[in-house]
């Protein structure tokens, strides 16, 4: 895709004008569990924070693809396909190369592929890199409500299993969803307090999804599960200092081998407490000073945090959308150019400051946790895409004197997912616009359509537009597929 489609996607994408998108598995170790039992329409809530964790594993062993409702299966779907994308995408940059770099020497047995690139690692290191891919552009899903990004550490896991072990397209989407509603139910039990006090949730509660979806396909028992999430438990990974440098997207990746590894371990009897999220000395009481256990266990089977799962037209962190959103649109109606503008005035929720609030980004990275640099550099290209974060793009001239000119207030009375922007002119005029939901929310969800434009730009220069078109049909169609690891193949570049 040239230069212009990249922008042209990204401008009609702001524009506001968005359609609602909406054989048996083989055990993977000795000793796993039989086939699970037909789950019932709704798993009984844990009574007063006891037993949660055996309630939860309970769920996600016994749940079937046959219970997801058609609407689940979609998202997860979309989920897979626009990970897949943003993994491919992220495949060449600098950061994967200096983890494959670090890890080749060491890496075992070449049983998993590197989407988007031509080495094979073993699984838990492939699961590692594959998860940091998807995460460098912090172009990935999130789940609003906890500000989890779901795919990272659940499919880098599964995906690389999924190589080593053959699994079913439709056991691989079954243990998607299970793994995405594993990380957002625990990650809603203790949001906001967790992530206030510095932990990554994409990583702590990240591990737990993956360690349930990866358990799932090897066919743990409950026993097995429990042990499963105990062990995950034990290894929570990522702190909000990270932000800003590679260490943020190590935090995915690193969630995904843990909780690999703690299904392993599970699978061959290695045990863990029976109540490692709840227990007064566990997970949830650890790591945090708010606990609402009735956020895990409530409604499970019926409630599906995985339709909650929003997908990212802007490369950068969610809470500056809104106001690239806006951003974008007044360049667009108003045929903005850089010169033209005096200054530009946004009021915002505290977290914006608190989040994006860098003034004076130098590296890319770092331009994806600015509110300045992405409001200048939407109005300069009329885009946010991987490319308006490079370092190049922090540093252009133009974007700089703009974004001096780009001044934020936190006002108590906006909420996250809101934006007040008022653009003044040198001639005087003002131009205004309020932002409500931003486009890649639930009120205003990107389509297939926008899904599949975003992944054809990420993944062009690095797979052939046939491949690519492959790809994504794969992605879609992935509940038909005899062989889920057909994916990861698929997403290699031809030798």
């Amino acid at each position: 895709m040239n230069d212009n489609n990249r922008r042209n996607f990204l401008k009609s994408s702001a524009s506001g004008a968005i359609a609602c998108a909406v054989p048996a598995l083989a055990s993977a170790v000795a000793g796993s569990a039989s086939a699970a039992e037909p789950v019932a329409k709704e798993v009984p809530a844990a009574a007063n924070g006891q037993g949660v964790t055996r309630t939860l594993a309970s769920y996600i062993v016994r749940s079937r693809y046959e219970d997801l409702p058609e609407n689940v299966r979609k998202e997860g779907a979309r989920t897979l396909l626009n990970w897949v994308g943003v993994a491919i995408g992220g495949s060449r940059h600098e950061t994967v190369d200096r983890a494959v770099a670090a890890l080749g020497p060491f890496s075992g047995p070449k049983q998993a592929s590197l989407l988007g690139r031509h080495e094979r690692f073993d699984i838990m290191n492939a699961a590692f890199v594959n998860g940091v891919s998807s995460h460098i552009f912090d172009f990935d899903d999130t789940h609003l409500k906890t500000i989890i990004h779901p795919a990272g550490p659940v499919v880098s896991a599964i995906l690389a299993f999924s190589e080593y072990q053959p699994v079913s397209g439709k056991d691989f989407l079954n243990a998607l969803v299970l793994g995405v509603e594993t990380e957002c139910r625990i990650g809603n039990a203790v949001y906001p307090n967790h992530y206030d006090i510095g932990w990554h949730i994409t990583g702590t509660a990240g591990v737990f999804g993956a360690a349930a979806a990866a358990g799932k396909l090897m066919g743990l028992s409950e026993q097995q599960m429990v042990w499963a999430l105990g062990l995950a438990a034990s290894q929570p990974v990522g702190l909000r200092e990270s932000f800003g440098s590679m260490n943020k997207s190590f935090n995915p990746g690193k969630a995904a081998s843990n909780g690999l590894f703690a299904a392993l371990l599970a699978a061959k009897d290695y045990t863990s407490s029976e109540g490692m999220i709840e227990a007064k000395r566990g997970w949830a009481n650890a790591i945090s000073t708010k606990q609402d256990y009735q956020e895990i266990t409530g409604g499970l089977g019926t409630r599906y945090e995985a339709l909650l799962n929003t997908y990212k037209p802007f490369a950068c962190g969610i809470v500056i959308h809104p106001a690239i959103d806006a951003a974008i649109q007044l360049r667009n109606q108003n045929k903005l150019t850089a010169d033209m503008i005096d200054r530009v005035e946004l009021r915002v929720h505290p977290l914006v400051i608190e989040l994006t609030g860098k003034k004076t980004p130098q590296i890319g990275l770092e331009g994806k946790f600015s509110v300045y640099h992405s409001v200048a550099v939407a109005i300069v290209d009329g885009a946010a895409g991987e490319r308006q974060y490079s370092d190049r793009a922090v540093r252009d001239p133009k974007t700089v004197a703009l974004r001096d000119k780009v001044n934020a207030t936190i006002d108590p009375a906006i909420k996250a997912e809101q934006v007040d922007m008022t653009i003044v002119l040198k001639d005087g005029r003002k131009l205004h616009k309020f932002i409500e939901h931003a486009i890649g929310s639930t009120q205003v969800p990107m389509t297939d359509k926008q899904l599949e434009a975003k992944f054809i730009d990420l993944a062009d220069g690095i797979l052939p537009a046939a491949q690519t078109r492959a790809v994504m049909d794969a992605c879609w169609q992935v509940a038909q597929l005899p062989a889920a690891a057909s994916i990861a193949r698929a997403a290699v570049p031809a030798a």
